[in-house]
């Protein structure tokens, strides 16, 4: 329970970041946050210790009490949206490319991917968001070290660094607590209507 997340807002009520039950606590205890109900209501850490407990609501225990879980906080003095780039790990190629072998279009459990570089290495090629690529061990096998149209392979989609941004990234993940909703929707509007780069 302690690890579960907690949505964490900026002062405009914008989603930054998705943290523990833990570190939400930390924040509220020392006054960096405050956690909100579902009326919008905020608390410090002293009033949202000393609302009741419902039979629905989500609980850890103090010494001789019982404390709500907020599944949502807000920075007190955090007003800026993090710039942050997608970083260039397995997990976001994987993300990326869905676990899908990008060359024989099969869907497989991570464990049954690697990652293929589209032009080798020994070519010359880099490691790159462009020249990266989820692929099945059999067709990384039969690809080797060649160029994909050598061996009369090309990829489904062409490599390019993913879109979306980190602050959005939790999106993907499960599972999403039903509190976090209001303000998601906030970044479905931004997604619809950002003016998009030429």
């Amino acid at each position: 329970m302690l690890n579960s997340g907690v949505l964490v807002l900026n002062r405009a009520f914008f989603p930054v970041h998705v943290t523990n039950v833990r570190r939400a606590f930390c924040l509220l205890y020392s006054g960096l946050a405050r956690a909100i109900n579902s009326q919008y209501e905020m608390f410090d850490f002293q009033s949202w210790s000393e609302l009741s407990i419902h039979t629905h609501d989500e609980a850890v225990g103090l010494v001789g009490r019982m404390i709500r879980i907020p599944r949502v906080v807000v920075l007190v003095a955090y007003d800026r949206v993090p710039k942050r780039t997608v970083r260039f790990s397995r997990h976001n190629i994987f993300v990326r490319d869905r676990n899908t072998c990008q060359y024989c279009g099969k869907s497989h459990p991570r464990n049954e991917l690697n990652l293929d570089h589209v032009v080798p290495r020994s070519r010359g090629g880099d490691a790159t968001w462009e020249n990266i690529v989820c692929s099945c061990l059999p067709c990384n096998k039969r690809k080797g070290g060649m160029l994909p149209e050598e061996v009369g392979m090309r990829t489904i989609v062409r490599p390019a660094r993913p879109r979306w941004k980190p602050e959005y990234a939790f999106s993907l993940r499960a599972p999403i607590h039903r509190e976090w909703l209001p303000f998601l929707n906030l970044v479905d509007f931004t997604y619809w209507n950002l003016e998009l780069e030429r």
